[in-house]
């Protein structure tokens, strides 16, 4: 196997590591992997292509005008009462957790703009409530039938994977508000595209993965607690019981992984040899070299611990296999921007609202209180609550690709302007502003994760967790409970990890 690397052949000499677990990705789901199989006696190496751990959960800073920092969580942050697995974990690491405010009135906008603030249930028609009841209903049932863990599998996959989920709720009802609002759990404000974009079988594991659709409605339930510092803090405690294992700045550019199979070459054409129907054992021991610009890693596994979008960022040698090469085309990241308004103090409490507020189909669709608790990267003192107020938003799909063509004063401008709509005009005043871009962030590419195209799961979902000879798959985009969360990284991370170690027992 050769280990020369055709773009670096003359520079410096790459530093040489032998391990057993080669893994690619220092998220969760990267470092649960490592943690877990150091823990049971194997060796490894991370291999990060950032400066930093943590993926997509990211702690960050913002600058107010006066100079003074504040602390933002740029990624993913909240915990919900379905996540178990990560719950245990932020228990096990020592890091406090707080809940997200949510004490005080609600705000609606209805399709026309009206404000509507109101406790209890979303102020609508008693018809409109009745189309929202049954809709949610509907997608109840059928995620107790399908579930979460292998949908494709399913009788009726095919069938709920062929049709869009906007058809299948235009198809129950011509409530047009009772629509958007029940498609927005799924389109905007999970999956991150447009519904007609992506099947009912596709939305139905997105309410499956969180116990039912009814949870996905509850925001109380899904946006339940952060963690004291920010959910990167949890990849940072996992990194430090790593220590040099973990290896930063260095994107994995080639991974050799199999011996060709000669039967596939084709002299008369010169195509070389590959392993086009795959190798004789997948998830077994192999002859593993992770290549970066200044590494070489030789291992006998490797856990591919980043978002399917970036699969093809790495070049394989010998090529995957062609099933998985066409399944990894169909994964695709949505588009959303996390907004982070900074304001001198909450001032929504004053005025009896919680700083939650939901308009389906308006620029900023969703608004929670996100002010910070605890000691962070900005400062702060443990269990201590930030006298600054923070709000946070998101504007999604085809919202966040209009907004982002703007010229940045304007594009503040509008953000601002709609999230008066539901606080009034002081949101326009906030002393510190920031947009989370990640889709511009060259190792994530998007977000919060990937999906399948129309008819796309039950088609690859199979694929997507089994291992191609000694490469293991890790990301929260393949989980089945925690479906796009940290949660769910952690429980792939942990999965890979524990696939491993029982191959090793099995010698």
């Amino acid at each position: 196997m050769s280990t020369e690397h055709p773009s670096t052949a003359e520079a410096t000499p790459r530093t040489a590591r032998d391990c057993d677990v080669v893994v690619i990705g220092a998220g969760p789901a990267g470092l649960m992997a490592a943690r877990t199989l150091t823990r049971h006696g194997l060796s490894v190496t991370v291999l990060e292509a950032r400066d930093r751990v943590g993926g997509r959960t990211w702690n960050g800073l913002v600058q107010g005008a006066d100079g003074r920092e504040h602390f933002i969580e740029i990624g993913g942050q909240w915990i919900s009462p379905d996540q178990t697995r990560l719950t245990a974990l932020v228990e096990e690491l020592g890091l406090p957790t707080f809940q997200r405010y949510r004490e005080g009135a609600s705000v609606y906008l209805s399709p026309d703009g009206t404000r509507h603030v109101y406790d209890g249930e979303m102020p609508v028609s008693e018809t409109t409530q009745a189309e929202m009841d049954r809709l949610i209903a509907e997608l109840d049932a059928l995620a107790a039938e399908v579930g979460a863990t292998a949908p494709w599998d399913h009788p009726r996959a095919a069938e709920l994977d062929a049709v869009p989920f906007r058809t299948w709720l235009t198809s129950l009802s011509e409530d047009q508000e009772a629509i958007d609002n029940v498609s927005i759990y799924v389109a905007s404000g999970m999956l991150t595209k447009p519904s007609t974009t992506f099947s009912l079988l596709q939305a139905v594991l997105m309410a499956a993965s969180a116990g039912s659709f009814s949870n996905l409605v509850d925001e109380d339930f899904i946006l339940d607690a952060r963690v004291e510092g920010g959910m990167q803090s949890v990849s940072r405690a996992m990194a430090a019981e790593l220590g040099e294992d973990v290896v930063l700045g260095q994107p994995v550019r080639t991974l050799h992984w199999a011996e060709p199979d000669a039967a596939t070459a084709d002299a008369l054409n010169e195509v070389a040899a590959d392993v086009r129907d795959g190798v004789p054992q997948d998830g077994g021991p192999g002859d593993v070299l992770a290549v970066t610009e200044d590494y070489e890693v030789r291992a006998r596994y490797a856990v591919l611990a980043v978002p399917p979008n970036l699969y093809s960022r790495i070049s394989y040698v010998p090529p995957l296999p062609r099933r998985q090469m066409v399944a990894h085309q169909h994964l695709s990241m949505g588009l959303v921007i996390k907004v982070h308004a900074v304001y001198e103090t909450p001032f929504w409490r004053e005025e009896g609202l919680s700083g939650t507020c939901f308009g389906g189909g308006r620029l900023v669709q969703e608004l929670y209180d996100n002010t910070n608790r605890g000691a962070n990267d900005a400062g702060g003192e443990p269990g201590v609550e930030d006298t600054c107020g923070t709000m946070v938003g998101f504007v999604s799909d085809v919202h966040a690709e209009r907004i982002w063509e703007l010229p940045a004063e304007r594009r503040r401008e509008e953000i601002l302007e709609a999230m008066a709509e539901y606080l009034g005009p002081r949101a326009k005043e906030p002393v510190a502003f920031f947009l989370s871009d990640m889709a511009a962030e060259e190792w994530t590419r998007g977000a919060y994760a990937t999906s399948y195209d129309l008819g796309g799961l039950s088609r690859w979902g199979h694929l997507q967790n089994r291992p191609v000879g000694p490469i293991h798959f890790a990301c929260s985009d393949i989980a089945a409970e925690g479906y796009q969360h940290v949660d769910g990284a952690v429980r792939m991370g942990e999965a890979a990890a524990l696939a491993i170690v029982d191959q090793e027992r099995r010698g």
